[in-house]
């Protein structure tokens, strides 16, 4: 009979744990590996999606959305029919006019590269339309065995943050590069130090021997314009390209990898029949590199949790501080705070539950809320507050329009 992941037994440091003390998300036997999100851990989500979707925006990248369920003829062209359908969710629909199970096999996507091949199709593409860069966050479904479920680290239900560039072969060193700078300004926001690796032709590969000579060398010159040390594995790349793979250490020693910048020379390519025209009015093959800078948000967040022990930096906070009135005789100026606060866009409750304050205030630490605000009767007649920061021992007398500019520099700052 499968665990039972809605009571995990984990150490105090594992994410499940963090989780559960966090109100974050939690698992049931109605949907084995697969996260419930509560709203706090939403919070987490959309953050990184902000955060993401702003860096390519700036980097040119066009967001598209395709379908999570398609015709399993989509990979029976990819080929992941015949090699990956065990891995993959797939059924016949119930045609309820013929009174029987319809005659197609639809799917559920466990990747988006496939589909965003029809995006690409959808119009003759000119070499002046390249590099196209199309991103999907993407939601995708993997039969894994229940077996090997781990929370947020294995799941069968995952979101990707996912990109398709389709690029010539003269192109292929600027976007890597740029690619590289990307990831490393978005680790760096968590403290992460990237590790490379680059995969080189394996023994049984597709595709013409000078095109892949050629994607090795602008991958390696990539990594050498931007100072980058990286580590070689020879003939370890996938059939159908070269690929730079992308590791960081969290802060328990731990390695992971994270992103994947995986050139495809031939499996796209040919496949779904992608060509655009050159400069001589001739077809011609695109390439196409498969991306990630999270991998999966829910990996990525319960990276997050343990690295960081739950304590999270300000700006990814579900809740950013917390206003505990002295006594009810106070509530009304904590709740005029709170209207304050949120108005500034800045995340706040109110405690204002019948325990001691004592209390309340460790029940905020428990919650690993960055800022707890005091109110009574000094600070209400002062008008200001009494702030305590997340860590340290020191409370603070100021302003509540300073405070608040000071929160919301911390919160434009990303600061750790």
């Amino acid at each position: 009979m499968p665990k039972d992941e809605s009571k995990p037994e984990v150490s105090k440091n594992d994410h499940r744990a963090i989780g559960e003390q966090l109100d974050l998300f939690s698992f049931h036997e109605v949907a084995p590996g697969t996260a419930f999100w509560h709203g706090k851990g939403m919070i987490i989500f959309r953050e990184l999606e902000k955060l993401i979707r702003e860096e390519l925006d700036q980097a040119g990248y066009e967001e598209i959305s395709t379908p999570i369920m398609v015709k399993k003829q989509v990979f029976e062209k990819s080929g992941h029919w015949k090699y990956y359908r065990e891995n993959m969710f797939y059924f016949d629909p119930f045609d309820h006019a013929q009174g029987k199970s319809s005659k197609e096999t639809y799917a559920l996507k466990p990747m988006n590269c496939p589909e965003s091949t029809y995006v690409f199709n959808s119009k003759i593409r000119s070499y002046k339309d390249l590099p196209l860069r199309l991103s999907e966050i993407g939601r995708l479904h993997r039969n894994e065995l229940s077996g090997v479920l781990g929370g947020l680290f294995r799941a069968r239900q995952f979101t990707m943050d996912d990109a398709h560039i389709y690029l010539r072969p003269d192109q292929i060193q600027d976007e890597v590069s740029s690619l590289l700078k990307l990831v490393t300004k978005v680790y760096a926001i968590f403290g992460f130090k990237p590790i490379f690796y680059l995969s080189t032709m394996p023994e049984k590969a597709m595709g013409d021997k000078k095109d892949w000579e050629r994607a090795e060398t602008s991958l390696q010159m990539a990594l050498k314009e931007n100072r980058m040390k990286y580590e070689l594995k020879e003939k370890d790349g996938a059939f159908y390209g070269p690929k730079i793979d992308i590791e960081i250490k969290d802060s328990l020693g731990r390695s992971w990898q994270l992103a994947t910048i995986q050139l495809d020379l031939v499996m796209l390519p040919e496949q779904f029949g992608l060509a655009y025209i050159d400069e001589k009015g001739q077809k011609q093959k695109p390439m196409v590199i498969h991306r990630a800078v999270y991998g999966s948000f829910e990996r990525f967040i319960g990276i997050l949790l343990e690295h960081f022990e739950g304590a999270l930096p300000l700006w990814l906070s579900p809740v950013q501080a917390a206003v505990l009135p002295l006594s009810e005789k106070f509530a009304k100026y904590a709740g005029e705070i709170l209207k304050e606060l949120r108005h500034a866009g800045i995340r706040a409750e109110v405690s204002d539950s019948n325990e001691t304050l004592g209390k309340r205030i460790r029940e905020a630490e428990v919650k690993k809320i960055p800022y707890v605000i005091v109110v009574g009767e000094k600070e209400e007649s002062g008008g200001f507050v009494n702030v305590r920061k997340r860590g340290s021992k020191d409370n603070l007398e100021v302003k509540l329009a300073e405070l608040i500019a000071n929160l919301k520099k911390e919160i434009e700052s990303k600061k750790l």
